[in-house]
């Protein structure tokens, strides 16, 4: 880093770090989308469609 002296190293590792927490929040957000999905796979959405559509 001495001998790289045109770099502002602290605006780049600050950017690494802003980039860094951006996809651990979407890495975290999908797991939370999946985990939510596979729950209403199990709570029986098609029945409740099935059910909807045949009181109409």
């Amino acid at each position: 880093m001495e001998k790289i002296k045109d770099v502002n190293w602290q605006e780049e590792i600050r950017r690494m770090i802003i980039e860094r927490v951006r996809e651990e929040a979407k890495r975290r957000l999908l797991e939370d989308a999946r985990e939510l999905r596979s729950r209403m796979k199990s709570s029986g959405v098609t029945e409740m469609i099935r059910e909807d559509r045949d009181a109409r």
